[in-house]
């Protein structure tokens, strides 16, 4: 028995959660074991106690790592052990540091990494959830400072009744998933996505998943105020308020023009003049600036403008209702569609909303572009996603492509979740569909307007998706006393401002949300009305779009693999097959198709050539339930006896005797027929054995060869 171990338990959503200290990890600054129904997850803190020199944002990293020997189970491929995080394990990531970031002190930038280890799984436990609550409860023990205690929860709509935390099965009954990270007073993190559910309902969901989470919040206080650490002192950048007030009455002037310039370039090259001219002036004097020496002129120039900027933006917002470049706080910049943008690919589209540009492309096929997912929770197929790439040149950067990062898993993660929930269902629509956004031009929400190019560019492929979808982004500017919501948000406004909130969806309701904040939290009210206020953006967005396209093209367009199915009994499966796969390899080298077949005993025959497909698919079930009595069929001739010849048709051997080949009599069969030759035959008989014979001569009469 560890003397040092202590354990809090509490009940979460119908759920014994315990959380226990003292025990291991010991060396780190907080760390806890959180288990739940034998899933259990270790999450550790550390922060550096030495500032880096020069040191002016946040650096935390928060890791998530499934082991697969928690779950009994042996990672997929060559490597067998843990390594690089998968993309489900970076979105876990993204997830928890997005609620812990905005509760460290503003001047705190210490390196921190959040460590959480899924040690144990048993699907009845969210490891995910209690990755969150972990990594709360290791930070409040620590001595690294925090403003409160915060929770997270995952809410789901079972029948009607809102859950938290359901088990793993449960998820495929629920019309929503949202996962909300909150402390006592206010939300921090909402992301999740929805089967078209009303906004109305979606609010419910997230106040009542807050609800739960105040919950946890009362046992991680005690844990603080019996077994926490005294926060440490730590030394900040000292703010140089003389810098700031000789910049702003320097530079007002140049500042308020370059926030008048529409253009997203042309507004940067002003800023960058403004630093210059800024750094310049440090150098001539750095006394005046409050500076010791010129040293780091740019770096201070920069800061120093960037504040300014910062106050007179957020200044104009909150008390003029001003926008940059003089927008309306609730208007949408100019939106331009088009669809069939490029030849090869299966479906395009391209989305241009003011200077904010995506094209989508779609590809539709087989099994064989199924995505495999391996995680601890078992083994998936998807036949449905989204991949989104962020090249330098979208915002006038010089800069290489090194694969996706977090920041382009994320949004890609938000795009597809947004357009998940119109695609129809695999009993009507078989395929395998990828859509890749490539964002060619960036300022403001290139996710949601991936959302926007991947809805157009799904119905140009000609994909029955149940309704077109449109995203938006919000933003907001609050002093605490008051606050401004800002419809389609700039990139400048984005980092500016206090609020990113993201919300997808079609006319009826929501397909997806995410919302990122700056400030200690968000009351249920701003929430509301940013939500509402999406409401209104969206629906302007849908009828842009609609002016393109209002509904999906009735067909594919030519040469794209179309997919012809058939079901079979489960029993006949293996016949179909046949030894070796040799039967089914016959039919896929003869008809120049690729056949696949489902365990349900779905057969799919993927090609280009409709009419090809359905001679295969007949081919199919004529293997499968035989050929009906007085059919005629073209038949190719394999072997010549003296009674008779035996032929084939769609992978079937029947004889036709020779009394049944000529309206002659035949004496010898090879003078009528050779090996190879096509035929026309009738069905005339099956027996008991199953053995067909079959007639030429009721069909058209043989000649005799001359």
């Amino acid at each position: 028995m560890n003397e040092n171990k202590k354990e809090y338990k509490l009940n979460y959503g119908g759920k014994e959660v315990v959380i226990e200290t003292g025990r291991l990890a010991k060396q780190a600054d907080g760390a806890v074991l959180v288990s739940c129904n034998g899933t259990q997850v270790l999450v550790a803190v550390c922060s550096a106690r030495e500032l880096k020199d020069g040191q002016d944002f946040f650096p935390l990293l928060v890791e998530y790592q499934e082991k697969f020997y928690g779950a009994g189970k042996f990672l997929g491929g060559f490597m067998k052990r843990e390594n690089r995080p998968s993309t489900a394990e970076i979105l876990t990531c993204r997830i928890i540091d997005r609620g812990l970031r905005p509760m460290f002190p503003s001047d705190y930038m210490f390196d921190t990494v959040v460590t959480c280890s899924v040690l144990s799984y048993n699907p009845a436990g969210d490891p995910e959830v209690l990755a969150g609550l972990g990594a709360s409860a290791a930070i409040a023990i620590s001595d690294i400072p925090f403003s409160a205690s915060l929770g997270t929860c995952k809410v789901a709509r079972i029948d009607g009744k809102l859950l938290v935390n359901p088990n793993l099965e449960e998820w495929a009954k629920s019309d929503l998933e949202i996962a909300i990270t909150a402390s006592s007073e206010a939300i921090l993190m909402v992301e999740g996505e929805a089967h078209i559910v009303p906004e109305k309902d979606v609010l419910a969901a997230i106040n009542f998943g807050h609800e739960q989470i105040k919950s946890f919040c009362v046992v991680v206080d005690k844990m603080q105020k019996e077994i926490g650490k005294k926060k440490r002192v730590y030394v900040s950048a000292a703010s140089n308020t003389i810098l700031s007030e000789k910049i702003k009455s320097t530079f007002t002037t140049n500042a308020r023009a370059a926030l008048g310039i529409s253009d997203k370039m042309q507004r940067q090259d002003a800023v960058r003049a403004l630093n210059k001219a800024a750094a310049d002036a440090i150098k001539a004097d750095p006394s005046a600036f409050g500076l010791k020496d010129d040293k780091g002129a740019s770096k201070e120039a920069y800061k120093g403008i960037d504040e300014l900027l910062y106050n007179m933006m957020r200044n104009d917002i909150l008390v003029e209702g001003k926008r940059i470049a003089g927008r309306k706080l609730d208007e949408v910049r100019k939106i331009e569609t088009e669809v069939g943008v490029l030849a090869a690919p299966h479906g395009s589209s391209l989305f241009t909303r003011g200077e904010t540009q995506v094209m989508a492309t779609v590809t539709v096929g087989g099994s064989l572009g199924d995505q495999m997912q391996d995680r601890i929770t078992g083994l998936t197929y998807n036949k449905f996603y989204l991949h989104y790439n962020f090249p330098g040149f979208s915002v006038g950067e010089a800069k290489g492509s090194r694969g996706a990062g977090r920041r382009e898993l994320g949004h890609g993660n938000l795009a597809e979740r947004a357009l998940k929930a119109v695609m129809p269902s695999q009993e009507t629509f078989s395929y395998t569909t990828r859509i890749v956004c490539e964002v060619l031009e960036s300022n403001g929400s290139s996710s949601m307007g991936s959302v926007c190019s991947g809805s157009l560019a799904l119905m140009d492929a000609g994909i029955p998706i149940t309704s077109p979808v449109a995203g938006i982004a919000m933003g907001l500017i609050t002093d605490g006393a008051n606050y401004k919501i800002l419809t389609d948000i700039l990139g400048d406004e984005d980092h500016l401002g206090d609020l990113d909130f993201k919300v997808a969806g079609t006319k009826d309701g929501v397909t997806a949300i995410q919302m990122d904040i700056k400030i200690t939290g968000l009351t249920p009210q701003i929430i509301e009305d940013a939500i509402n206020q999406a409401y209104k953006g969206r629906m302007h967005i849908l009828g842009e779009m609609e002016k393109t396209m209002k509904e999906p093209r009735a067909e594919f367009k030519p040469g794209v693999p179309t997919i012809m199915t058939v079901m079979i009994p489960t029993d006949k499966i293996g016949a179909l097959i046949g030894p070796g796969g040799k039967n089914i390899k016959k039919l896929q080298e003869e008809y120049k198709v690729t056949i696949e077949i489902t365990e349900e005993g779905m057969v799919k025959v993927l090609g280009s050539d409709k009419e090809v497909l359905k001679a295969c698919v007949t081919a199919v079930d004529l293997q499968i339930n035989g050929p009906e009595i007085g059919s005629i069929f073209e038949a190719r001739v394999d072997s010549i006896k003296e009674y008779g010849a035996f032929v084939e048709f769609a992978g079937i051997s029947g004889l036709v005797h020779v009394s049944e080949l000529s309206d002659d009599r035949v004496q010898n069969v090879g003078d009528y027929l050779t090996e190879g030759q096509m035929i026309k035959v009738k069905v005339m008989e099956i027996d008991k054995m199953g053995r067909i014979k079959l007639s030429a001569k009721a069909v058209e009469s043989v000649k005799k060869k001359s």
